[in-house]
């Protein structure tokens, strides 16, 4: 499913994947707790960094619209949850309580965007484009997670129910707590955007499609319940911007980890006389370049993308069942209000 650089100990990369885990967690932990850090991280930082990445860091940083896209939305999603937590006339305004359904939907609809795009590769294909190299297989599993990723925003429920986490001696956080959200959907969201990454970011995976999934989702259901959003905004903007600003530590080092099939699709590369036999160094022109000597394994591929569309599937189901059931309105109210989750959670709320 994965494959790590010839000639670097497995316990090595492994370590370093639990480094990017640890200091994800512990990076939102003190951009949670501390309100002040929280501004210097997602308001400072991102101007400071944008700064570098338009001058100096220009040839190097991304410069594709998916990536930019992300880095900066995710970090718009951090700085409105900032103001709703600490601002208290946000905290009950109908208005305010509509930008975070909005900014995970619009995150959500730019990565379903990228696998329909992609699925048009059905012969594998390498691109260069705006400093990054990537390498896709595209086919119906791009389309299946598409859909998913359709679903998982359709079931985007109960958002006027968010609310904040009161303070106490242990969590001076004031987390913004979505009751609604619950443990199903959140997984269900996490199998989709795996797939997504192993779809369409295969170099990347490893990271952004494991420890940055982890780290949110582990958080939310241990220390900083009910705040998975929060805590997913804030990682995926913290690991954005570093990918930003350092990355050849996914794209051209030792700790470089490819899926399967882009592997196949790198080694047909260098083959061809398109890559280097570093495995990185691009040696043909900017652009999408076929390689159709090519024959990767999209197995894992396919299950991927179809455990997430099962799952996004079921959880769509369940939501219509409650729906009937109790004649709520999932878009204007609260819908699971009966779960025991969901009122665990509410009890931590002012």
């Amino acid at each position: 499913m994965f494959v790590f650089t010839e000639g670097v100990p497995t316990i090595l990369v492994l370590l370093v994947w639990l480094g990017v885990f640890v200091s994800l967690f512990a990076a939102n932990e003190v951009g949670r707790r501390f309100k002040w850090a929280g501004f210097g991280l997602f308001v400072v930082l991102p101007v400071v960094l944008t700064v570098l990445w338009l001058t100096v860091l220009r040839d190097t940083s991304y410069m594709d619209w998916f990536h930019l896209a992300k880095v900066y939305s995710s970090t718009a999603g951090c700085i409105g949850f900032w103001c709703i937590r600490h601002i208290k006339k946000l905290q009950h305004n109908k208005l305010a309580l509509c930008f975070p359904p909005l900014i995970l939907a619009i995150n959500i609809l730019e990565a379903c965007t990228r696998d329909f795009q992609v699925s048009r590769y059905v012969t594998p294909v390498m691109e260069y484009l705006n400093n990054q190299v990537q390498y896709y297989a595209g086919g119906p599993w791009n389309i299946m997670n598409g859909i998913a990723g359709l679903l998982n925003i359709v079931t985007i429920t109960g958002w006027f129910g968010i609310c904040i986490r009161k303070k106490t001696s242990k969590d001076k956080s004031q987390d913004m707590l979505w009751p609604d959200m619950l443990w199903f959907w959140i997984i269900a969201y996490d199998l989709w955007n795996f797939a997504y990454t192993y779809n369409c970011l295969p170099t990347h995976a490893w990271y952004c499609g494991l420890a940055l999934l982890l780290a949110p989702t582990i958080c939310a259901f241990t220390v900083g319940k009910g705040a998975w959003l929060q805590h997913r905004a804030q990682t995926l903007a913290l690991w954005c911007m570093f990918a930003q600003t350092f990355p050849a530590f996914q794209d051209a080092s030792r700790w470089l980890v490819h899926s399967g099939s882009s592997k196949a699709i790198a080694d047909a590369a260098i083959k061809e006389g398109l890559l280097a036999s570093d495995g990185y160094t691009v040696l043909a022109g900017s652009g999408l370049h076929q390689v159709a000597s090519a024959s990767p394994n999209t197995t894992f591929l396919f299950i991927v993308s179809l455990l997430a569309l099962l799952a996004n599937v079921v959880v769509f189901i369940y939501m219509v069942y409650r729906i009937v059931k109790t004649k709520r309105n999932p878009y204007t109210g609260e819908l699971y209000t009966d779960h025991k989750k969901y009122q665990d959670i509410k009890a931590l709320a002012e």
